[in-house]
């Protein structure tokens, strides 16, 4: 080859290389998990695989993820660091079970309340948020502070229960041996931050009764008595303590567990994917991205309460990066597109029956098929 030729061809591979890097696109994937059939790891190891069987080139990032709800402990001790200790608690409806929780190399216990109290482990059948407690979370609280954990994160998504936090409270009272007015000053060297995936006050329309108590088997009676009696608790707490956090955002998170961290423990109420963003350096992960895929079971109005899917998407448009939602049901699309996603796509179609919808095969294939179409959209 002359000379001449082979810088010719130089060029030509330089060219080359220029096309591929402008071709190359970049993706990043955060979805929840997809309640009862796919988990937040699962959903994004299918999205992967799909993208890359449709483009080879393509760059893709999973994160696994979760907003304080079912995932977050794998999800926080995945970034953080840690071990899990196990230990026997009460499930909601106070039979014994083994439950976890997390402790970082920072010395953080990490509390994942779905772990002890999570609608997953109730049956159908047996659900009743009149019954259920939150004891066991306070038996998870409880033995991280025995073993010296004065720095908690705690998780309050995906809960069977409705019960103000008086379980959890009493359980920490059971424990310590203190009144549960005295638990704020009993539990003073501890810095409790909460991860939630809602904003909602205790009580009223928006409150854990009214939008939270039916997902848990409640009916409309029940719904009405759980409001008297939360309603009660934050009146009473008032009255003795002199303040009321009742009507904060997230006190009405997990049924009411938000509000008895806030009130009796002066916990602290953040954004649970907010908080795990924050420790995942998130923005500069998405930084020259062409796209952020995220999910979730069931996407609708609830969505933009500040469940994952809408705290991802505020980031990704701050920095100037489209997201897609895939979910197995949408409802409220209208409101969704407006909120900022660029493309909404529901898994399953028209008719397809819930029980064949949450089986894991169909998921798959399902989320398959919706991602193969949305990238076939793309210009």
């Amino acid at each position: 080859m002359t000379l001449a030729g082979f810088v010719d061809y130089g060029v030509r591979l330089l060219d080359l290389s220029a096309y591929i890097a402008t071709a190359m696109r970049s993706y990043v994937l955060v979805i929840d998990s997809f309640k009862g059939c796919l988990t937040s790891l699962e959903a994004e190891a299918v999205v992967s695989e799909t993208i890359c069987r449709a483009d080879p080139l393509a760059e893709v990032v999973s994160v696994p993820v979760s907003d304080g709800g079912e995932g977050m402990l794998d999800a926080f001790l995945a970034v953080m660091g840690g071990e899990r200790v196990s230990l026997r608690v009460r499930d909601p409806l106070g039979c014994p079970i083994t439950a976890s929780y997390g402790v970082t190399r920072e010395r953080v216990a990490l509390i994942e309340s779905a772990q002890a109290v999570g609608l997953h482990l109730v049956p159908p059948h047996r659900r009743n948020p009149l019954v259920a407690s939150s004891y066991g979370v306070g038996q998870l609280v409880a033995d991280a502070y025995r073993r010296g954990y004065r720095q908690f994160i705690v998780g309050l998504g995906g809960t069977a229960t409705c019960d103000g936090g008086v379980g959890m409270l009493q359980a920490l009272v059971d424990a310590l041996g203190v009144e549960r007015e005295a638990l704020c000053e009993a539990l003073c060297d501890c810095h409790f931050i909460l991860a939630s995936d809602v904003t909602n006050p205790l009580c009223g329309p928006r409150g854990a009764a009214c939008v939270f108590a039916p997902q848990k088997g409640a009916t409309p009676a029940m719904v009405s008595e759980i409001e008297d009696r939360v309603r009660e608790l934050a009146y009473r707490a008032a009255d003795h303590l002199g303040y009321d956090r009742s009507g904060e955002p997230g006190a009405g998170a997990a049924g009411g567990l938000g509000y008895a961290f806030m009130q009796f423990l002066g916990a602290e109420c953040r954004s649970g994917i907010d908080l795990l963003l924050e420790y995942l350096h998130f923005d500069d992960l998405i930084r020259g991205a062409d796209c952020v895929i995220t999910g979730e079971g069931s996407a609708d109005e609830q969505t933009l309460m500040g469940k994952l899917p809408y705290g991802i998407m505020r980031r990704a448009r701050s920095a100037g990066v489209p997201t897609w939602l895939v979910a197995g049901r949408v409802g409220a699309r209208d409101k969704l597109l407006t909120a900022g996603f660029e493309r909404i796509a529901c898994i399953n179609p028209p008719g397809t029956p819930p029980d064949v919808a949450m089986r894991s095969e169909v998921a798959r294939a399902n989320l398959s098929a919706t991602i193969r179409t949305l990238l076939e959209a793309i210009p």
